[in-house]
């Protein structure tokens, strides 16, 4: 009432929401601990194990044949990378901060800024977690050669992008039943354990159990990831553009029903469950 309206163009509009973005994007990665150096090192730590445990696993199992000719560890970490990446972007984004929230109270905030922000944030953690890794295991132990770097880096993108849809989904219908999302989501990222298709490839597969994974965009993008890493290896039952139209479908449900929930959702929901 007694605050200066400002008119800006539509470019300065941009960059004021880009600002309230950046800073928010902050505030996301540093939600996981104050120090952000620490919530870094606790991401990186659960990659490096989670690749020591598939390597052990492929070991153990004598399933070390069934990879790539070429570097196994970069086999394993070309699988383990994206499921990370694609697994912290649905859990980012499906608990990124609702219309009901305290936040939305201050005037630059929206849910599209805490949508975005936890995306980021989510990508900013892994992508820093990926360069640290593959840096010190080309210096300190083996040179790694990529064949195709920038398109490998482009399912990268596409896992976190279908990652953020799936969990955009999600959190559009949490305030509508949030214990049924709640074990949809876990269900989901626990599911892909197996369906993301990374300690297997898509060439090697029997036709009855393909058409069990191949629904899933994340298996499709690892699919295809391992094809622009290995030069020995070109997937034929796999393409990214399905992992693309997948991606484009979800996020403009999830747009329609985030602004749906927005206009109709309150804070007096929780309070009666």
């Amino acid at each position: 009432m007694f605050q200066q309206r400002l008119h800006r163009s539509r470019f300065g509009g941009f960059l004021a929401m880009s600002e309230v973005v950046y800073h928010s994007v902050g505030r996301s990665v540093r939600s996981k601990h104050n120090n952000a150096f620490i919530a870094l090192g606790l991401n990186l730590m659960q990659a490096v194990m989670f690749v020591l445990v598939f390597y052990a696993m492929f070991a153990i199992l004598g399933m070390r044949g069934s990879a790539i000719r070429g570097d196994f560890l970069l086999y394993v970490m070309s699988g383990i990378f994206l499921f990370l990446t694609h697994a912290k972007a649905v859990g980012a984004v499906a608990g990124a901060e609702g219309p009901s929230s305290p936040m939305m109270q201050h005037a630059p905030m929206n849910t599209i800024v805490a949508i975005l922000s936890a995306a980021l944030g989510s990508l900013y953690i892994q992508i820093m977690s990926l360069v640290i890794i593959l840096f010190v295991y080309h210096v300190a132990f083996t040179p790694i050669e990529i064949e195709q770097p920038i398109a490998a880096f482009g399912m990268v993108l596409l896992s976190w992008i279908t990652g953020a849809a799936v969990g955009l989904v999600l959190l559009v219908m949490k305030p509508w039943a949030p214990g049924v999302v709640g074990i949809i989501s876990t269900i989901y990222q626990r599911a892909n354990m197996i369906a993301s298709g990374k300690m297997f490839l898509a060439n090697t597969l029997p036709s009855f159990m393909l058409a069990m994974f191949d629904w899933n965009p994340l298996f499709h993008c690892i699919d295809q990831a391992r094809g622009f890493v290995f030069i020995n290896y070109n997937p034929h039952y796999s393409n990214w553009e399905y992992a693309a139209w997948v991606a484009l479908v979800l996020i403009m449900l999830g747009l329609m029903g985030e602004f749906y929930t927005r206009r109709r959702a309150s804070i007096s929901w929780n309070a009666k469950r």
